[in-house]
């Protein structure tokens, strides 16, 4: 983004909800969408006499996520009470994790534009435990307080002041969601509030070396919406400057309607919030056992895969970005290239018909591996075109998963060598349609411009049931004929 006149510089803070069955110090469920204060307990509820106990899981999740950003593992933490009144939780304070986070430093890279690439510092990645819900109806002067989320396990990754534009947010963000999604540690879903950020803008004059004062934007639940905010809020800052005014550290909101920034309360510092040991909580100290059979179990890494699908499959840069996003498409691809050595044709299908199907209906395969590496196997075989392939047949052989696709082919009549088609009687009929064409062809330079257009002409006459090959050939002969 940038201006002449200054510099823009972006500090992010995400928060990822953890996908564990239960929450960080309780029992309770995680479940998305239980009806109001249904996954809730005594403990969530803090009633007096109630002690937490840390989920394993949650710990081994924050770790996996750090071995992935290439982060220091802390072998020793504590967790601390970060005070704070909202009537969203319970205990008047969150408990997280402040001197002692459990994954420090690290990086992600991230890629601008098809192939460039850079690397954007962590700050660290740390443990902590999500608040409540207020839900203020427009109409109601009350606020509903829904306590399901309060204790929920999150981890937020912070990164260094290091991003130069909304740009290079957006970029981090895709990639953050690729890798937890990768990793299993969250589900990514923005529009749920399960992967959300915070972002802090500043402005500096350009070179300077000091950094701007920061504004804090609250709670963008979308990579969109992270990027639209970023935007007004840089302009908003560069106008109060230019008019002689100061920027205020204040925390804001974004209106997604009116694509605005409006101010919600003056920045909290750090020592607002009282920070000290929590005394309910023992040391969490990690083994050298346990930090290396969490190694042991880490999967291969987006960025590994993709480098895979290029060495290995050939595919291009674009094509094994868009395969290796999420691990459902990494599986079906490759369980589909057992079945068939048309690498390319794969990955077309799935960023073709298949994403146009699954972006209407539904996320899951409408073909089956077998299905869809004989369909492919067909078209390069010559017995099936592409168009009759993609338009007729594909959404019948998703309407009938059991069928083989030669079956569902032969009862729809699209396999070009049992078509029955005279060729040469097309042929004919579409030269005698256009007879200066056809003299234009034959005594201009314009050959293979009319040459597209007559293939185009036989094409629709054939219903998409013609071997492009035979006919190209017999139509070629025929326009060459005296």
């Amino acid at each position: 983004m940038g201006t002449p006149e200054y510099d823009i510089v972006i500090g992010l803070e995400v928060h990822a909800q953890l996908l564990t069955a239960s929450k960080i110090y309780a029992a309770d469920a995680t479940t998305y969408g239980a009806p109001p204060n249904a996954n809730v307990s005594v403990v969530s509820l803090a009633h007096p006499g109630t002690l937490p106990k840390l989920n394993k899981k949650v710990v081994e999740l924050a770790i996996k996520m750090g071995l992935a950003c290439s982060c220091e593992i802390s072998r020793e933490q504590i967790f601390d009470r970060k005070n704070y009144f909202y009537p969203d939780l319970p205990k008047g304070y969150q408990l997280t994790q402040d001197r002692t986070p459990i994954c420090v430093g690290g990086n992600v890279v991230i890629f601008r534009g098809t192939d460039t690439e850079r690397q954007v510092r962590l700050n660290r990645i740390h443990i902590e435990e999500d608040a409540g819900k207020s839900i203020h109806n427009d109409h109601d002067s009350d606020t509903l307080i829904d306590l399901n989320r309060a204790g929920v396990p999150l981890i937020e990754i912070v990164t260094e002041p290091n991003l130069w534009s909304a740009q290079e947010a957006g970029a981090f963000l895709i990639e953050i969601r690729r890798l937890v999604r990768h990793l299993d540690v969250c589900d990514g879903n923005m529009e749920q509030g399960s992967l959300r950020c915070d972002a802090n803008v500043s402005i500096k004059p350009k070179g300077d070396k000091t950094l701007g004062r920061k504004v804090e934007i609250k709670n963008l639940n979308s990579i969109k919406f992270v990027q639209k905010a970023i935007e007004f809020e840089v302009l908003r800052q560069i106008g109060v400057v230019n008019n002689g005014g100061e920027v205020i550290s204040e925390t804001r909101l974004f209106d997604s309607e009116k694509v605005r920034t409006y101010a919600m309360r003056t920045k909290e510092e750090l020592n607002d919030y009282r920070y000290f040991p929590d005394p309910d909580l023992s040391p969490l100290r990690i083994s050298e056992d346990w930090l290396d059979a969490i190694k042991a179990e880490m999967p291969a890494l987006p960025w590994e895969i993709k480098q895979k699908l290029i060495n290995q499959y050939q595919l291009s840069e674009y094509d094994a970005a868009f395969i290796s996003e999420s691990k459902e498409r990494v599986t079906f691809f490759e369980e589909v290239a057992e079945k068939t050595r048309s690498y390319k044709g794969i990955a077309n299908w799935m960023m073709g018909p298949i994403r146009s199907h699954q972006n209407i209906n539904t996320e899951l395969q409408p073909l089956t591996a077998k299905q869809l590496a004989d369909l492919i196997n067909l078209i390069d075989e010559e017995q099936l075109s592409f168009s009759s392939a993609s338009d007729k047949l594909f959404n019948a052989v998703a309407d009938k998963p059991s069928l083989d696709v030669r079956t569902i082919s032969t009862e729809l009549g699209v396999l070009l060598s049992e078509n029955g088609i005279d060729v040469e009687k097309l042929v004919d009929e579409v030269l005698r349609a256009f007879p200066d064409k056809v003299i234009e062809y034959k005594s201009s330079k314009k050959g293979k411009a009319l040459l597209g257009m007559f293939m185009g002409e036989l094409m629709k006459k054939g219903a998409g049931k013609l071997n492009p090959k035979e006919a190209n050939q017999i139509l070629v002969a025929k326009l060459n004929e005296s």
